[in-house]
């Protein structure tokens, strides 16, 4: 990627080559007008994501286990399998906006039901609870995969700004995600409860209102997009919204079930739902011929080393929690670091570092790394967080309080975020230039749904870091240490099998 910008045609100017298809639109700070307005939607759908994301496993804890640690391990299969279906249900999404209703009704429906969903979660009931979360689970599966595909829709295929442009709409879902968890945090604990009795519906309440402001903001803001995402022109009535309106209600108690089952099962459940999409997309290559063939062969492949990556990385709502909570020092003279901020470490780690990334990968210029290896890159620094763990639990531990430093777990959360960078706004890009052009909101959704494959084993790997009686320095150590080499494994195959990915990939960088 280099620093030059493919500028909108003027009257009388020849458009770029490859931008056919491409509204003009006016250029803020370098990009296309509609990036910012997606920027903000995004930024408010996340806001609403990670509001309620820092407190859902400290809440079922409390709520329905009594306080009791042996609560640990089953909250953190939940959470597991909340966050890999929500991510699994883009696949769903992907082909609505697809096929059926366009991409923009998408986003709107979407938001509704999120919304919907955090106001169902402050009803105290376990099977509230989980009614609530199977409605956000269906709503995020139309709007997530959806918002994401449509930043790649405002650049042509050549357009080498492209990169940069995800990297900018990853920073507002970084933006909305480090103000969350502060500013429901501080109305949890300091507002309407205390620090040991947090009043959690606030969070959820403060979540759904996020989502109404995500859904006003694209609803005003669409017209920006002078026609992309809009309904195909046999489907411009609202029959077909009703009909997937109807479907996504149907939905709702499949999830809802989905959500009881034994979190094994659903990690084959989830491996199934993979091999679909993957099938689509490779049936669609092999018939635009050989090139487009191999490149969705490396775009799989890459959605493997995919899974890995988050199955470590989305400890952060989990085990993390439940580490910062009783084996990190969080007490500053008296005053108590909230567990829940720790959660906006990794944003702003993520808001100070884009920049820097954004910058480093055009001023390397033919040094840029290759797609494969930034993702090995990505696995490494992972895996280096949990190296700073096994030390930390290994040699820094207090033996009077028999907790370590606090540096120690905010060190983490920034290394991680050095690897996310390396990795998740590049994958983002990745998939939009490598899927056969008729399905990429389909591969968006594959995308996804190798992270939900992760997040629903991240539940799994939670519950064994804290086993049947809660976390222990020990059972951290034991885990964390499995972490690292898993992650530094991966990363280093990644690296020694990148050229023959990358010849697959025909020269897309």
């Amino acid at each position: 990627m280099n620093s030059n910008r493919v500028e909108p045609a003027g009257p009388g100017m020849e458009k770029p080559a490859g931008n056919a298809g491409i509204p003009e639109f006016a250029q803020v700070m370098g990009h296309p007008r509609p990036l910012w307005m997606l920027f903000m939607t995004e930024f408010w759908e996340r806001f609403a994501f990670y509001g309620m994301r820092w407190a859902l496993v400290l809440y079922i804890v409390a709520q329905f286990h009594g306080g009791d640690a042996s609560g640990e391990a089953p909250a953190s299969e939940l959470y597991g399998a909340y966050l890999a279906l929500v991510y699994a249900a883009a696949i769903f999404g992907g082909y609505v906006a697809d096929k059926l209703i366009g991409y923009q009704r998408a986003i709107l429906l979407g938001a509704v039901f999120m919304a919907l969903g955090l106001f169902l979660i402050t009803m105290p009931s376990e099977q509230w609870l989980k009614l609530g979360l199977a409605t956000v689970i269906v709503g995020n599966g139309l709007f997530k995969p959806i918002i994401s595909t449509m930043v790649g829709k405002l650049y042509a295929t050549g357009d080498e700004r492209r990169d940069s442009g995800f990297t900018i709409f990853y920073m507002g879902i970084n933006m909305g995600a480090f103000i969350a968890p502060i500013l429901t945090g501080w109305l949890a604990e300091k507002v309407f409860g205390s620090d040991g009795m947090p009043a959690y519906k606030v969070v959820f309440i403060a979540s759904g209102i996020g989502m109404i402001a995500s859904l006003l903001w694209f609803w005003f803001g669409r017209a920006q997009l002078k026609g992309i995402g809009a309904a195909p022109a046999e489907a411009q009535g609202m029959g077909r919204v009703l009909a997937v309106t109807v479907g996504a209600l149907v939905a709702i108690p499949v999830f809802y079930a989905l959500l009881t089952i034994e979190a094994g099962v659903l990690n084959w459940i989830l491996l199934a739902l993979f091999v679909v999409p993957a099938i689509m997309l490779l049936v669609e290559g092999v018939r635009e011929g050989s090139r487009q063939r191999d490149m969705v062969i490396a775009m799989l492949i890459i959605f493997g080393f995919n899974v890995l990556f988050w199955m470590f990385f989305e400890q952060a709502g989990s085990s993390f929690n439940f580490l910062a909570q009783n084996i990190v020092n969080r007490d500053f003279g008296g005053w108590i670091f909230p567990v829940g901020w720790f959660q906006s470490v990794n944003s702003v780690a993520i808001i100070t570092l884009a920049p820097v990334m954004a910058w480093l990968w055009v001023a390397m210029g033919r040094a840029n790394p290759s797609i494969p290896r930034k993702f090995g890159l990505g696995l490494i620094f992972n895996g280096l967080a949990f190296l700073l763990l096994m030390f930390a639990l290994s040699s820094l531990v207090d033996p009077a309080t028999l907790k370590i430093p606090f540096w120690t777990l905010f060190m983490v959360y920034v290394i991680q975020s050095v690897g996310e960078l390396c990795l998740s706004p590049i994958g983002l890009s990745m998939t939009t230039k490598l899927a056969p052009a008729k399905l990429t909101g389909l591969a968006m959704g594959g995308w996804f749904l190798s992270i939900a494959i992760g997040n629903n084993l991240s539940g799994i790997f939670a519950s064994s870091v804290s086993g049947e009686g809660g976390m222990t320095v020990e059972s951290a150590h034991a885990g964390y240490t499995f972490g690292f080499w898993a992650l530094l494994g991966a990363g280093v195959l990644l690296f020694l099998i990148a050229p023959l990915i990358q010849r697959l990939m025909h020269g897309v960088k």
